[in-house]
């Protein structure tokens, strides 16, 4: 049984969008069980149209939601302890849930998971990992908003836990590793991103395989299991995809109905252009996951729609059922136990 805290209050549409989400993520997996934080008048009345989510589930009423508008500060300081985002993963830190996962304000989600679970030893900051659609499949890209700036054994620290992300949702025995960067030689780039490349190419891990420096086109072309940036550009790439793909789906549409012939070429290709629109749906790998906490947490997108929130909650699934943190701390401390200088008779 894989032990799910929810925050239904979180996102642009509360629970008339988180509940359904988690209704669908429950007929896909059936060995969920929920662990609920809302507003009880708002939140029975949607759950009592899903009996087989209520058998599945346990609620627990709460003082007040966060805002989506909030600042982390203000949101920290309003709901800690009250707040059905905080209890939420506070279920994780109390080990009523394996993990959480909530629609709300990115950055009070933060906040209050840095406070309430603590970073992991030897992480100084944590990241944001989002799952990214490519030619060949999927790959990771973080961080993606956490930490804006970042040095390099924060962008170490990055790879270390993408890889192991990568292990735990992909089944990648060593999986592929590139910095971004703006171009693919050597000498280019940051001086942080370029000593990160060296504590890459020197740490030979089991773990991962190093592959380089990668460029923004990378992204989508799936070159590496696992992109590793800072926050600032990792975010501003992540939105700039979003946004293309709505532009490229506005496009279609619009050619498509443009005259007789263009609708009569769309009624033959409508399975095809149905299999585009399925990949572009951004819904389809929904949920950025926060590494480098004791306890996994999830965002989903707040605008997200049901389906949207029940690839969040099955991103959260897979990280609990394949024991994400656990690779994670196993893979840091192995790194960090070859940093260490030998102790002893070794050390003469």
């Amino acid at each position: 049984m894989i032990r799910i805290s929810i925050d239904l209050m979180g996102g642009d549409f509360g629970p008339q969008v988180v509940i359904p989400g988690a209704a669908k993520a429950l007929e896909r997996h059936p060995d969920i069980f929920f662990v609920m934080y809302g507003l009880k008048e708002q939140c029975e009345p949607v759950l009592d149209r899903f009996p087989k989510l209520k058998e599945k589930s346990v609620f627990h009423d709460c003082e007040l939601a966060v805002r989506m508008d909030e600042k982390p500060s203000q949101a920290l300081r309003r709901g800690r302890y009250i707040s059905t985002m905080w209890r939420t993963i506070e279920a994780v830190k109390t080990k009523e849930a394996d993990v959480a996962v909530s629609a709300g304000n990115t950055g009070a989600l933060m906040a209050m998971a840095k406070f309430c679970l603590r970073t992991m030893a030897n992480i100084e900051r944590p990241a944001i990992a989002a799952i990214w659609p490519t030619l060949k499949g999927e790959s990771i890209v973080l961080d993606v908003g956490a930490t804006i700036g970042a040095d390099s054994q924060q962008l170490m620290d990055f790879a270390l836990m993408g890889g192991a992300m990568a292990r735990a949702l992909f089944e990648i025995e060593r999986p592929t590793i590139g910095l971004l960067n703006v171009g693919v030689e050597e000498i280019k780039g940051q001086e942080e991103v370029k000593e990160a490349g060296r504590l890459l190419r020197e740490a030979n891990l089991d773990s991962l395989e190093y592959f380089g420096f990668v460029e923004g086109n990378d992204l989508g072309k799936g070159t590496v299991d696992v992109v590793v940036t800072e926050g600032f550009s990792g975010n501003i790439a992540l939105k700039a995809a979003e946004g293309t793909a709505r532009q490229i789906g506005e496009y279609l549409r619009s050619a498509m109905s443009r005259t007789l012939m263009a609708k009569i070429g769309y009624f033959f290709a409508k399975g095809a252009f149905d299999m585009l629109r399925e990949k572009m749906d951004p819904s389809r790998v929904n949920g950025g996951v926060f590494l480098g906490l004791n306890g996994v947490v999830i965002k989903s997108h707040g605008g997200a729609n049901a389906e949207g929130i029940s690839s969040a909650i099955e991103v959260g699934y897979d990280m609990a059922k394949n024991g994400l943190n656990q690779k994670i701390e196993n893979d840091l401390q192995k790194y960090h136990a070859k940093r260490l200088p030998p102790i002893g008779p070794e050390a003469a």
